[in-house]
């Protein structure tokens, strides 16, 4: 069994220090979202901005999967509000790419993985709205932006029984997340489902409302920054992969490779995990040797 390609949406900097290069762009994401997919038996691959829609498809095309990273704030323009005072740093072309990411991944029923800034963006581009500060939103507010360790939880999520969310959750109804956010979602795109809010009514992940067309999941919290040290976030993550694994379309096996097939992947998938963790600790260890 092929391990499965996952897309990771990427941000750009700039080189602003190093006068030989400075100006210069680079197209970087944060090395956690890429550690926390291969050690979940995938193959990750970083998608640079583009501006050609047909070349963002073509990128979509050689997935099996897509992860939306977090990052700056969503331009207020593409859901049809003006900058409010407490909004930070925007990256429109970063937005144009990632919702022709998404519509392209959508049509070529792609499973997507949508976090923090990527839940955000996923919202917008089907129509949602989001508060540019949570300082905007209704009620008193616990502490959504945690100062400490980005492994860290900090804050309670309720999560709906009837989502996949709760499954990845191992039946639990209360998990503890870390946060790293100001904004959040404020009226819900339609063909989207809230599924996990925090004590104080933020919504902390959505789905797919019919998700037998195309698996489609975003969480408002960090998952790859907790996946060393989190069961629920790697469990998110080898969910995730299981998905994009399943929709795939169906390999040709030969008689020989039948032990491959669908009973055995998911051990396989645990075996994959536990042999790269192994190899991590050998490695880790070795100078104690």
């Amino acid at each position: 069994m092929k391990k499965p390609i996952i897309g990771i949406s990427a941000s750009m900097i700039y080189e602003e220090k190093d006068e030989l290069f400075l100006g210069d762009k680079y197209s970087c994401v944060a090395y956690s979202y890429v550690d926390a997919v291969y050690k979940s038996w995938g193959i990750p691959v970083t998608l640079p901005i583009l501006k050609d829609v047909s070349a963002i498809r073509e990128q979509v095309k050689l997935l099996d999967g897509l992860i939306l990273s977090g990052g700056r704030d969503v331009d207020p323009h593409f859901y049809g509000e003006e900058p409010l005072e407490k909004l930070e740093a925007i990256f429109p072309e970063r937005d144009v790419h990632e919702m022709a990411l998404i519509r392209a991944a959508i049509d070529l029923k792609k499973p997507i993985l949508a976090i923090c800034r990527g839940m955000q963006i996923l919202n917008v581009t089907y129509g949602g709205t989001l508060y540019q500060d949570i300082s905007y939103a209704p009620g008193e507010h616990i502490k959504h932006c945690q100062v400490g360790s980005s492994y860290q939880a900090t804050h309670s999520i309720n999560i709906d029984k009837n989502s996949i969310l709760f499954k990845m959750a191992d039946k639990s109804e209360i998990e503890r997340v870390n946060s790293f956010h100001h904004q959040a979602l404020k009226q819900v795109a339609k063909g989207l489902k809230v599924v996990a809010t925090a004590p104080d009514g933020i919504i902390e992940a959505v789905e797919r409302e019919n998700e037998d067309e195309v698996f489609v999941i975003g969480v408002q919290f960090h998952p790859e920054m907790m996946f060393d040290k989190s069961i629920f976030a790697r469990a998110i993550f080898k969910r995730f992969i299981n998905i994009c694994i399943d929709s795939r379309p169906a390999e040709v096996l030969l008689k020989d490779e039948v032990h491959h097939t669908e009973e055995h992947k998911e051990k396989n998938i645990d075996e994959k995990i536990k042999e790269i963790e192994d190899e991590e600790k050998k490695e880790f260890f070795k100078g104690d040797l």
